[in-house]
């Protein structure tokens, strides 16, 4: 599966931190309805916002901890900590938000639950519904802009980006307004039948939208860790910059590797024009390297020299 390049750190920072501050108060604010009220539904949608606003708090320190620069220890930075941290939080949305939502509808099926007052849970997810929203908004925001970048679907680039506090936080506020629904419906349902089987239904139906969201989000963050390929568009992007030097006469050899959101390791073998004795070579081959560590999305690149029979890249040669 391939991915897009994504860029703009602080604009994914303004994204994680507005989501945090929506889903704390969301959470506070179902936890006081779920008390009120006891409805599994809302107790479910309480637990969801605050397994959320825990997971907010793990992107944040992924995109800290991801962003420091590169030291000794760490030549080509700290990226691959944002995985890490991502990795965390979908883990927590499955533990936390998916199972004990399920737990917690199937123990609710067996009793006859609480009338409450339904008003309170309708007016809770109303405000919910505007908080998580706003959230939602800077989210397709940020992915617009990207997406536009590289003539990409919305959806589409969110499934392919190789940030994940961005894909965190979209699909988390995506299930969030669907799970706000879901809860609705089920107390609604209660309201209508007088039946509490569908109160706690809810609850299992949000539950299960968890622990799937959840799955996705772990499946995506472990395929970074082990050595995700790099996108046509951005094989081709480097491709592109190694050829665009005049002294760069063939590239035989490109190999590309994500060491964190945007940031790409760089292995090439090109063909320099001229016939330099091999101590100029070198000077050449490090020159250019450092030319292509100026682009953004190259963190690191080693270059060597391609042998006579080997044939230049081209299209027939993408990944």
């Amino acid at each position: 599966m391939a991915d897009a390049e994504s860029s703009g750190g602080g604009e994914s920072l303004l994204t994680v931190i507005v989501a945090l501050i929506a889903n704390a108060l969301v959470a506070l604010a179902k936890s006081v309805a779920a008390v009120i009220t006891g409805s599994a539904s809302m107790v479910a949608e309480a637990v969801h916002s605050w397994a959320d606003a825990g997971n907010q708090i793990f992107l944040l320190i992924a995109e800290r901890r991801g962003a420091r620069p590169a030291d000794d220890s760490h030549p080509r930075g700290y990226g691959r900590d944002t995985y890490i941290w991502s990795l965390f939080a979908a883990v927590g949305l499955f533990a936390a938000g998916g199972v004990v939502s399920v737990y917690h509808g199937i123990v609710a099926l067996g009793s006859e639950g609480e009338s409450g007052d339904y008003l309170i849970n309708y007016v809770v997810l109303a405000v919910a519904f505007v908080l998580e929203g706003i959230s939602f908004r800077q989210a397709v925001k940020q992915t617009r802009g990207q997406a536009s970048t590289f003539g990409m679907h919305p959806l589409s680039f969110i499934n392919r980006t190789s940030n994940p506090t961005l894909r965190a936080v979209f699909l988390e506020d995506s299930v969030a307004l669907i799970g706000i629904l879901l809860a609705a419906t089920g107390v609604g349902l209660h309201q209508l039948t007088g039946n509490a089987v569908w109160d706690a239904l809810g609850s299992i139906a949000v539950g299960l939208l968890l622990g799937v969201a959840a799955v996705f989000l772990i499946g995506r963050n472990r395929q970074f860790l082990v050595g995700q390929t790099v996108s046509l568009e951005t094989w081709d992007r480097a491709l592109g910059t190694l050829l665009a030097p005049r002294e760069v006469d063939r590239v035989t050899y490109l190999h590309l590797e994500y060491v964190g959101p945007d940031r790409c390791f760089l292995v090439a073998a090109v063909d320099l024009t001229g016939d330099d004795e091999e101590p100029l070579l070198a000077v050449r081959l490090r020159r250019l390297e450092a030319s292509i560590e100026d682009r953004d999305f190259i963190v690191d690149a080693v270059l060597t020299l391609s042998t006579p029979d080997e044939k230049a890249l081209g299209a027939e040669n993408r990944l």
